[in-house]
């Protein structure tokens, strides 16, 4: 495994002092975020380490050559919307990203992009996906075509009221990877796995990767910690974000020791990119590089 890091955590920083830092520490990767400017809808989103608004193939030359001159990699391109919002402009516009994104991902030579499925939270399972068949069958021609590797993440999302109930991300049990699976077969259609999503849900993290070992393209280290009395004031069926928090790996429930046994056993060797989203390590660049340090020398037991 590569161990890396999700650019998130480090918005006001550029791509060249991401990578800096990031060689610095001793990160071997970067998921390098690249939201279109200016379109933050939440926390940690928006956030655009490489922009593609007037990018040239010298710029992509660029990046790559700069971020390797320094022992890193560019594991993926990161961006997640919802390309399955309700409405319709907003689906489009995340959907053409989405392909631009694959575009520039064979370009540079990279051949991954990590995103959602997206969820119209008003409808059925059932009917999200007959939309998502019509929605990612020709994201996914476009992958298989650019030989671009696509990984999905399992987050529910649906941690804040106005994402709940449904949330905005259906990919997020194996139920549903079966089933998308089956919808769309492509060799190119996988997985950026989380553990911290599927402890949210009371479910295991270890027993679909054996599963799904062929459809692990990436992986992302992050925690979550469930507080119990808060749970026993709200209970499981509010929003979690009235019970949980993101926490450094380590400093909530996931056991990374055998989350990691368990990718070992599935001979994983692909990307593991740390995701700060600790609230504790959060108000200054000081307190987010300690968190990021933090994790890197926890995560290094492992991996």
């Amino acid at each position: 495994m590569k161990l890396g890091l999700v650019t998130a955590i480090l918005p006001d920083l550029s791509f060249e002092e991401v990578v800096d830092y990031s060689s610095q520490v001793g990160f071997e990767c970067l998921e390098v975020c690249c939201w279109p400017r200016g379109k933050a809808v939440r926390r940690y989103a928006g956030i655009t380490h490489i922009d593609l608004e007037g990018l040239t193939t010298g710029k992509m030359a660029y990046y790559k050559d700069y971020a390797e001159k320094r022992g890193v990699s560019i594991s993926s391109l990161g961006y997640y919307p919802n390309p399955l919002d309700g409405d319709r402009d907003a689906s489009e516009a995340a959907v053409n990203h989405i392909k631009n994104l694959i575009e520039v991902s064979a370009q540079m030579g990279i051949g991954m992009v990590t995103t959602f499925i997206g969820r119209d939270k008003t409808k059925t399972v059932e009917e999200n996906l007959e939309l998502f068949k019509k929605t990612w069958t020709p994201i996914i021609k476009l992958a298989d075509e650019k030989s671009v590797k696509i990984g999905i993440e399992n987050c529910p999302m649906l941690y804040t009221a106005n994402e709940w109930p449904g949330g905005n991300n259906m990919a997020s049990t194996p139920d549903i990877w079966r089933r998308m699976f089956e919808i769309i077969p492509s060799a190119n259609f996988g997985l950026n796995y989380d553990p911290s999503h599927f402890y949210l849900q009371g479910a295991s993290y270890t027993k679909p990767l054996y599963e799904f070992k062929d459809r692990i393209f990436h992986v992302h280290f992050k925690d979550i910690k469930i507080y119990q009395e808060k749970l026993d004031e709200y209970g499981y069926f509010s929003y979690p974000a009235l019970w949980h928090s993101p926490k450094l790996p380590g400093l909530g429930g996931v056991d990374f020791g055998v989350f990691c046994s368990a990718l070992y056993d599935i001979r994983y060797n692909g990307p593991a990119c740390i995701e700060v989203e600790d609230k504790a390590f959060e108000g200054n660049i000081e307190l987010v590089k300690q968190g990021i340090e933090q994790s890197y020398r926890y995560m290094r037991l492992f991996v």
